[in-house]
């Protein structure tokens, strides 16, 4: 665990670094809290949830110390059960009124239309779902030189953008196509500086959406790389949706049910779309089994499922579901950028 000092200097940190806060700027962190539709989740699920609000309420307290000319304000609403579900319109209207908001919340609000009216006015958003304290400590994701995670990603966001078709194998039976042309990639760099701007912390990614209906192949994902997963799972994709979901156990279980494999209900075949790419740069990233760091480790990729309108594409759904591919082999036009997971300027 982390200790009270080396907390606030984390958080310090993501005040000035990673956000930029000015004089007089107003500061809304936000946390949910489960509430009895959790109840049914396992119990480590629910008291992860509920450390997370201890977690929440001590960086509020944290930031009110260090800037204390500031508004700043601290906002719970009931957890919503999946990454990218919109939040409830009483919350979308509160964030429109805030400079910085800052989402220590379980699920993610990054792929909401919340997030995304409350950028449109020029709030800077840093969502932060799943995070748990180690990663604050010395070492850990928040951690990192971000002007050297900067350059990285934004070199990759390029070779993404000017690329356009995409294998990605690894061995453990990933072997998935992907066509990017015409798509622009969007870097999380963990620096949100300018008004409108929005991006995960830690940061560390580069992400692009595929061209819809054109994904098919494999992607496996190990045990151990996705919350809860305790046995190997395999998504089948074609025309760009999950078809078929092999193993995973009560993961495994539990995807089919929220995907709604073999429905033509149009909500439920929206959450099958293959939404995103993306590949980690964060050097300090280590834990596969929290998707917020996860993603973020340098030389992983991820493919998410789901809402893909928020980084460049043309799907709206009501989840945005990230999936780990350790120690891939990725071409881009028949080029090698990644080997089992090192980069080809590195190899």
């Amino acid at each position: 665990m982390i200790n009270g000092e080396d907390f606030k200097k984390a958080v310090e940190n993501i005040l000035r670094v990673n956000l930029g806060v000015k004089e007089k700027e107003s500061v809304l962190i936000i946390n949910d809290i489960p509430g009895m539709d959790e109840w049914h989740r396992p119990l480590k699920d629910v008291k992860d949830t509920a450390y997370r609000s201890i977690l929440a309420r001590e960086f509020y307290k944290t930031v009110l110390d260090l800037l204390p000319q500031n508004k700043i304000d601290y906002l719970l609403y009931y957890t919503l059960g999946m990454h990218g579900a919109e939040l409830p319109e009483e919350i979308q209207k509160t964030l429109r009124c805030y400079d910085v908001i800052i989402g220590i919340t379980t699920y993610s609000m990054s792929h909401t239309i919340a997030r995304e009216r409350a950028c449109r006015i020029g709030a800077r958003v840093a969502s932060l779902p799943g995070v748990i304290p180690e990663m604050f400590g010395e070492g850990g994701p928040f951690d990192v030189d971000y002007e050297a995670l900067k350059t990285e990603t934004l070199k990759i966001c390029r070779l993404l953008s000017e690329g356009a078709r995409v294998l990605v194998t690894n061995p453990g039976g990933t072997e998935l196509y992907l066509n990017l042309h015409g798509r622009a990639a969007v870097a999380d760099t963990g620096i949100i500086h300018e008004k409108g701007q929005w991006g995960n912390l830690p940061g560390g990614e580069a992400c692009i959406a595929p061209v819809e209906g054109t994904v098919f192949g494999k992607l496996a994902v190990s045990a151990g790389w996705y919350p809860g997963l305790e046995e190997n799972m395999v998504l089948t994709f074609e025309e760009g949706e999950i078809i078929e979901i092999q193993g995973g156990g009560a993961v495994g279980e539990y995807l089919k049910k929220i995907l709604g494999l073999g429905s033509q209900d149009i909500k439920l075949k929206r959450r099958r779309n293959c939404a995103e790419f993306g590949i980690g740069t964060n050097p300090k990233a280590r834990r596969p089994d929290n998707l917020l760091e996860a993603e973020k480790i340098r030389g992983t990729v991820h493919i998410a499922v789901g809402d893909s309108s928020h980084i460049g594409g043309i799907i709206t759904a009501d989840i945005h579901e990230d999936f780990i591919v350790d120690k891939p082999d990725v071409y881009i036009d028949d080029v090698c950028i990644l080997k089992s997971g090192k980069f080809s300027w590195e190899v």
